[in-house]
């Protein structure tokens, strides 16, 4: 319906609309691409409003008046987020940061904690029933409308009309400004699409078809999503959509049917991008926006079955501490979302979530694994709220985990020229053993191809992957999981402990060449244990002795004759030509898995009770 014929007495232009502000009055403006850039210019513009203190999440229009001392006398900025346009601004002090999780951002308003006396928005032209939409911008803007005792809306026919919370009838709106402009865009930077592309192997390796995200803030995480295209049926709730997530709409990828909240519906509070986003947006009704206290309340985002967050970081501590919104005392963006996602995914059935960031920066001068946070560093997310930490070089699991394998874990993903100084931080705080050995300053990414997956007799899959450092505890439990006449098949002996220091010399064979330690492992519950290891290490030209151990509940199943051909490929590529084992005579099992895959093996008695096999790998059988 046209305005003019809806509400005449309310339509102005800009000029007479901020004119009815204050000095004094503290002015709430729509966040990001949603807020109304005629109506800031025009607040800037009229000199006859002095001292007026702004509130907004995200800010952009007023960048290009901030260096100027002029306004920075007339209106003080209190942002909930730094923005790329506004983070050298933050720097030199101009505005300042309210550190604050966004879902309770909205009561603060409503609460007056933070009191609002004018709130200048964004809408799209009413519908015939006097309703217009609040757009790309829902998130905390409802709040600042809904509480604030003046409400100026820029009426702008290029916002989009989106579904859900975001309608605002025309008598909740004190003055209308109809003003046409394009909408502001943003397009995340493209960074170092190498380092992406490995981060978001390792994502993907983590995410499972039919899981439901969330897509954090930042570069990083929106570069990485366009490496999950080879998903099935993923679900969204999240509080941003970007240009980033947009192939995977057309390529039916994200299709929301699984979901357990809202199924066939993306819950989403914030879109920021291009024109081409906001046209995909626009009357969409796959698109259910809602408030940040409804979209980022851990208790709601718990309600999605298999929820997981994905959100970065600028550095991350040994001991699991996380920084996000500052580099040292500068603030650099914001708490945002990261929080409340973390502890929503921890309680989904089946969800987990994801801190992703590359190894270093300033061009790999600065590790971001840091054996402490930057002085002035502000901890966002606490050592006891994260789960997966990843970088370019691997996954490291913090859940559950002590500071010792917290350490490990770290230490494996850090930039290699990194490793040995975390380690050695590490011994004089005493989170490690004085002898601990460091991870392996190679980049171990052909490690990935060495990973893969096995059905077992049993019908569960298994997955098999190299032995790393961080696995010490794991592979401990399943040494002591072992049946005694197990262990003496594999040891010979009555092996009786499995210490650190044994575990030490075993890592210390491997180093993935020469020497290999597969491990075999199964999901339990929330996590995965070993179930088998097989190893080979060099013996002599171009031969390497082999061994195995399968736990007692899955042997028959196929896992060693799996292993064999696994270790067997590796041990080719490595420049090997046969194996070697030394067996008990007693041990028919696996003299038969040997006997399957080299029929024309060779075996000879040894002293005592076992015997020698040597297996050429030009008379292997296709397993």
């Amino acid at each position: 319906m046209e305005l003019k014929q809806l509400c005449p007495d309310k339509i102005v232009d800009a000029a007479t609309a901020i004119s009815r502000i204050k000095s004094g009055s503290r002015v709430f403006i729509g966040t990001g691409c949603g807020e109304p850039q005629h109506l800031i210019k025009a607040m800037v513009n009229d000199s006859s409003i002095q001292d007026i203190m702004v509130y907004q999440m995200l800010s952009s229009t007023f960048s290009q008046y901030i260096d100027e001392e002029s306004f920075r006398r007339r209106f003080s900025l209190k942002l909930f987020f730094i923005s790329d346009s506004m983070r050298k601004a933050a720097f030199d002090g101009k505005i300042d940061y309210i550190p604050a999780y966004l879902s309770q951002i909205p009561r603060m308003f409503a609460s007056h904690l933070i009191g609002l006396d004018v709130s200048l928005v964004q809408v799209s032209p009413p519908d015939k029933f006097g309703y217009c939409s609040l757009g790309v911008s829902v998130d905390i803007t409802r709040s600042g409308l809904e509480n604030s005792h003046l409400v100026i809306a820029q009426v702008n026919p290029r916002m989009p009309r989106t579904w859900g919370d975001s309608f605002v009838h025309v008598d909740e709106i004190d003055w209308l400004v109809p003003f046409e402009e394009p909408l502001v865009e943003m397009f995340p930077a493209v960074k170092d699409t190498k380092i992406a592309r490995r981060i978001g192997h390792f994502v993907s390796q983590l995410i499972d078809d039919e899981a439901t995200l969330q897509i954090g803030f930042g570069h990083l995480p929106v570069a990485i999503v366009q490496y999950l295209d080879n998903k099935k049926d993923l679900g969204l709730h999240t509080q941003l959509i970007t240009d980033g997530l947009l192939p995977l709409f057309k390529k039916k990828v994200i299709t929301n049917k699984k979901k357990t909240l809202l199924p066939g519906r993306v819950v989403t509070s914030l879109c920021m991008g291009s024109k081409k986003l906001y046209d995909y947006v626009d009357n969409n009704p796959v698109f259910y926006f809602r408030s940040s206290e409804y979209v980022n309340d851990p208790t709601v985002i718990a309600r999605n079955d298999n929820l997981v967050s994905i959100s970065s970081a600028l550095e991350v501590d040994l001991t699991g501490q996380i920084c996000s919104d500052s580099m040292g005392h500068m603030f650099y963006s914001g708490i945002g979302d990261q929080v409340d996602f973390l502890r929503g995914s921890s309680m989904s059935k089946g969800g987990f979530s994801i801190v992703a960031l590359p190894s270093t920066a300033q061009n790999g001068r600065v590790s971001r694994i840091v054996s402490h946070l930057s002085k002035g560093a502000g901890v966002a997310t606490t050592r006891g709220d994260v789960n997966f930490v990843i970088t370019e070089y691997g996954i490291a699991e913090l859940q559950g985990k002590s500071i010792y394998q917290r350490v490990m874990e770290l230490a494996q993903i850090a930039h290699p020229k990194f490793r040995g100084q975390l380690i050695d931080v590490a011994k004089k705080r005493h989170y490690i053993f004085a002898d601990q050995l460091p991870p392996s300053s190679e980049d171990l990414l052909f490690l990935e191809g060495y990973k893969s997956t096995f059905t077992m007799k049993n019908g569960k899959t298994a997955e098999f992957r190299p032995l790393l450092p961080s696995d010490e505890i794991a592979y401990r439990n399943f040494f002591y999981s072992l049946q005694e006449k197990t262990i003496f098949m594999r040891f010979f002996y009555r092996m009786r402990s499995f210490s650190h220091e044994v575990v030490q010399k075993h890592w210390a064979s491997v180093d993935y060449h020469k020497n290999m330690s597969i491990l075999g492992l199964v999901q339990k519950g929330g996590h995965k244990e070993i179930i088998a290891i097989g190893t080979y290490a060099y013996e002599q030209n171009q031969q390497a002795e082999i061994a195995f151990v399968v736990r007692e509940d899955y042997q028959g199943m196929g896992v060693a004759s799996y292993l064999l051909a696994v270790l067997e490929k590796i041990a080719k590529e490595n420049q090997y030509s046969r194996f070697s084992a030394t067996v008990l005579r007693e041990n028919a099992a696996m003299i038969k898995v040997f006997k399957k895959r080299y029929p024309n093996l060779k075996i000879s008695a040894q002293n005592g009770s076992d015997i020698l096999i040597i297996m050429d790998f030009a008379d292997s059988e296709k397993f």
